[in-house]
């Protein structure tokens, strides 16, 4: 499996920027994937006079084949993978190849100094699948911490490729990271998130630093669409502007294609938050992240402050606020869910349906959603059962064709989820009712896969005064205006009637505008006498 031509020209371009010189040593055996891994090694250390293969002798690697570390030349510093990580993990590769030889990370140097500084050894484990957009980052922050500390090393697992063990330590999502052992997490983790699970010292640190952050103009909570349009158009009017995201990107990271952004013909979700984030910090913004909003604090005047309390202890206070915190995947809520979530209960069929290749699973819902999911999936799994709550499926018509056309594929219409079964450890199986007729069935499946719909990530809005919708969104005019003076919102987290990016855009720009209007309107003088004395006469 050679890299195709134009693909091995940027690679060879970028490895000239290696300044130590580095080894590929594989472990490797006579499986065809041993072949590909070889083939692919080869073809990357004849594109660089300081790039070396070679194959482990003994027990030099952790007994995984076929498995390879990029190791720096004549130090312990390396970087491992078991399998072949190409698909969505081919740009971990090439920066581990960059860092182990020398090439600079672009990670914030207070953060690398945090890392060189965690105490103790830490060994990851991190399991990936070539199709997960979330799998990258997790498999880079690791491989950036193992190669700044010596006492942290790494190593990324292909769960498709070592699909035993992968079943044997219960990896039924991806990412999953063990550490000494241990599970760790599961699901996108950010550098910093990682590093702060590690040093409890920096969040206190953290949070007494934000406290003491002057009050905005504008403060964005929520880094999605809507929040990052938020951010640039009132940063643009040249007044104070922060922006607090738990994760930046929001439920974009986690969509896998985008193809109605209009003038973007295509796009993956992870490629658009990261040109979203890439536009904000292009101005003047204080990007608050890796925290997330505990409740809102009102002003008590026109003229006071309004306050955002985060779940670290800090406290943020601006001239005007825009919520924009977006939606999450919405749950069943039957027996068993939460017990099984990540054991067998998932919401990322591109992310974990490899996981579930030649078993038997379950898409819950009958919308786009569920019925794209369904049809992935078909082309991985043994067999799909799509369990919808109406009468009709609700998604388009040139998809359930689609859906239909598929031999492995079963539809069930007007059931009613009563339980997520399992046997302690994974998922066994799915109960539900048939709501026409009270008739209760089962299915035998390994998976479950969620797909009906989202809620809005507005929790934390209560008791704060805003009015709330009877399904929890913010209610907000034509201008997104709340019911709180001062407090503007927009996206998925608001009334607005469709949920998409590109409304998203359009209203974190309409929420910030009207945020700037009233800060003009609030801070005008009152009268002729205000605006001689304002104006100096």
């Amino acid at each position: 499996m050679a890299l195709d031509p134009q693909l091995a020209a940027q690679v060879k371009g970028l490895l000239t920027n290696i300044v130590e010189p580095i080894e590929l040593v594989a472990s490797l055996d006579g499986s065809a994937k041993s072949a590909e891994l070889r083939e692919v090694l080869e073809q990357i250390a004849a594109m660089s006079d300081v790039v070396a293969f070679r194959e482990a002798t003994g027990a030099e690697l952790d007994g995984r084949t076929p498995s390879f570390a990029i190791v720096r030349t004549g130090t312990t510093v390396s970087v491992r993978f078991a399998g072949i990580p190409l698909g969505h993990e081919f740009t971990s590769l090439v920066l581990a190849l960059l860092q182990v030889g020398g090439h600079p990370s672009k990670a914030a140097v207070d953060v690398l100094e945090q890392i060189a500084g965690l105490e103790g050894e830490h060994h990851f484990e991190t399991f990936f699948s070539l199709s997960c957009q979330n799998c990258p980052d997790v498999v880079q922050a690791l491989n950036l911490m193992s190669i700044v500390n010596p006492s942290i090393t790494h190593v990324a697992i292909d769960g498709a490729v070592f699909p035993q063990e992968a079943e044997e330590r219960g990896v039924l999502a991806v990412p999953m990271v063990f550490r000494n052992g241990e599970l760790f997490g599961s699901g996108r983790m950010t550098l910093e998130e990682i590093v702060g699970k590690l040093d409890s010292r920096a969040a206190a640190s953290a949070a007494a630093s934000l406290s003491e952050e002057d009050p905005f103009d504008v403060l964005v909570i929520g880094g999605g669409p809507a929040g990052a349009s938020a951010a640039i158009y009132a940063a643009r009017k040249g007044i104070r502007t922060g922006l607090v995201a738990e994760r930046f990107g929001g439920q974009v990271l986690d969509t896998m294609s985008i193809e109605n952004l209009v003038s973007v013909p295509h796009t993956e979700g992870p490629r658009l938050a990261a040109d979203l984030q890439r536009h904000v910090t292009e101005y003047d913004v204080t990007l608050v992240t890796e925290q997330s909003a505990a409740a809102l604090v009102p002003a008590t005047t026109d003229d006071a402050l309004v306050g955002v309390d985060l779940v670290s202890g800090a406290r943020l206070s601006a001239r005007t606020v825009v919520v924009a915190t977006g939606a999450r995947w919405r749950t069943m809520g039957v027996p068993g869910e939460d017990e099984y979530r990540n054991k067998g209960v998932t919401f990322c069929p591109h992310c974990d349906g490899p996981l579930f290749k030649g078993k038997r699973v379950a898409v819950i819902g009958g919308g786009n959603s569920g019925v794209e999911a369904a049809i992935d999936l078909a082309g991985i799994v043994e067999h799909v059962t799509l369990v919808e709550y109406l009468d009709a499926l609700g998604a388009d018509d040139v998809l359930q064709r689609k859906l239909r056309s598929l031999p492995n594929v079963d539809v069930v219409l007007g059931a009613l989820t009563t339980e997520v079964i399992g046997n302690g450890t994974t998922v066994t199986g799915l109960a539900y009712e048939q709501h026409a007729t009270g008739e209760r069935r089962s299915l035998d499946v390994a998976g479950v896969f969620v797909q009906i719909g989202l809620l809005p990530s507005t929790e934390w809005l209560e008791g704060s005064g805003l009015d709330l919708s009877a399904h929890g969104e913010v209610v907000i005019d034509e201008h997104g205006q709340t019911s709180v003076p001062g407090v503007f919102a927009a996206g998925d987290c608001t009334t607005v009637p469709y949920k998409q990016i590109v409304v998203a855009l359009g209203a974190g720009s309409s929420a910030a505008l009207s945020a700037f209007d009233r800060l003009i309107r609030t801070s005008a003088p009152n009268d002729e006498s205000d605006a001689l004395a304002t104006a100096g006469t």
